[in-house]
């Protein structure tokens, strides 16, 4: 286990790399959180959850830090408010580094000494913090793609911070997977990783129903908009007319109207069509590419528009089987009209990591599949992501459905 705990900690600092000091200690919103923030908790659970229960005589890199860093874990003690992550000029990021090298060095030295007893206790710990880690991986490229869209000049990452695009070059003409419902099961099988919240499998109950075989791409939302899909109350969910009417919410949230003038700071003429800002910078919008940047009130909105419906998780998942559903190759979380709460039987993990998921289980929606910026092996066709309905700065997307 060591080599991939090794390469599971190297890739945060490689996605971390080409940001500068400032870009790393920036927080554009409360519900994002700066780069350096993401390097120093991902090591707090390392050493809050696994050095200091297990590592006999292990001291503390700095016991002040276990109040900045940690998120949310009310049995470990108080910690700094969230939406004051940005104020934390100190500790410094080269201070995180030593502390990220410090306590990967007792990891190291754990795992080289234990005895098969002991690798027996501390193996669910450390390979659930593996998996933490890579879901703040995917949070990194997240929030630091909101601050810089907050800055006019609309930087890109470094290209090395951005995953490979495996995007047709056209979209094929969207077809329906036709599924005969009936009983079947859903939640993690198999002796992989899965999250508390993938499970217990159980059998679900589901009427006839079909789902397209790719998601929205950009070129449909844009006729939602050119139809005036947001000024049209009758398509919406009433919190989403709210947050409508409140946000001033008229396309997704990084694309760019012609008459913006982040455009012209850029050269580029108002006659020139949406753009759209990502990972790469301020592009032409493509349309064949999924759209992305989406509440889950924008994605009800478009389904009540095409004539159909964002599809429940049970059904997402029971299509996934279909050889002809890609849920990752779509490059988008999918919303689903599923709110997030717990299975039948569900328990939450053993020990400190209790309140990892069961605590968030009310007032979320579902998003199933993953995205660009998703580790591998975190799309499988249980795995359930989960967001408020309001959330649009994920690479959040939809896929149609509709009863048979």
């Amino acid at each position: 286990m060591q080599s991939q705990f090794e390469a599971v900690r190297a890739r945060s600092l490689a996605l971390a790399a080409p940001l500068s000091a400032e870009d790393q200690c920036i927080q554009s919103m409360p519900d994002a959180s700066p780069t350096k923030w993401h390097l120093a908790h991902t090591t707090w659970f390392f050493e809050a959850l696994l050095l200091a229960p297990h590592a006999g005589g292990y001291a503390l890199f700095d016991r002040h830090w276990h109040y900045l860093f940690n998120s949310y874990y009310e049995a470990l003690g108080p910690r700094h408010p969230r939406p004051q992550r940005g104020l934390l000029s100190r500790p410094t990021l080269e201070e995180v580094h030593a502390w990220r090298a410090h306590v990967d060095a007792a990891v190291c030295r754990l795992l080289a000494d234990a005895d098969a007893q002991v690798l027996a206790a501390i193996s669910p710990v450390l390979t659930l913090g593996l998996h933490h880690e890579q879901q703040h991986q995917e949070l990194m490229l997240t929030d630091i793609l909101h601050a810089f869209s907050c800055n006019p000049l609309l930087p890109a990452c470094a290209p090395s911070a951005e995953p490979a695009l495996r995007v047709a070059a056209s979209a094929p003409a969207l077809d329906w997977l036709a599924h005969a419902g009936g009983q079947v099961e859903v939640g993690h099988a198999g002796q992989g990783f899965a999250f508390d919240n993938e499970g217990p499998r159980h059998a679900v109950l589901l009427q006839p129903f079909a789902i397209a075989d790719r998601l929205v791409n950009c070129a449909e939302y844009a006729q939602f908009i050119a139809d005036g899909g947001y000024q049209r109350p009758e398509l919406w969910l009433s919190e989403g007319w709210a947050a409508v009417q409140t946000q001033g919410w008229r396309h997704p949230a990084y694309w760019l109207a012609p008459d913006d003038p982040r455009l012209a700071l850029h050269g580029i003429g108002g006659a020139s069509g949406w753009h759209v800002f990502g990972l790469d910078g301020l592009r032409p919008m493509r349309p064949e590419r999924p759209v992305m940047q989406l509440s889950f009130y924008e994605a009800a909105a478009y389904a009540e528009w095409a004539g159909a419906r964002l599809p429940t998780e049970f059904e997402w998942e029971a299509a996934s089987a279909d050889a002809r559903f890609c849920e990752r190759d779509d490059q988008a979380w999918q919303w689903t009209r599923s709110a997030y709460g717990p299975y039948p039987g569900f328990r939450p993990l053993p020990g400190l990591a209790a309140e990892y998921n069961g605590k968030f289980m009310v007032g979320q929606m579902v998003l199933r599949g993953g995205s660009l910026a998703t580790p591998a092996g975190h799309s499988r066709p249980s795995y359930r992501n989960f967001f408020p309905p309001a959330a649009r700065w994920q690479f959040s997307g939809l896929r149609l459905a509709k009863d048979l």
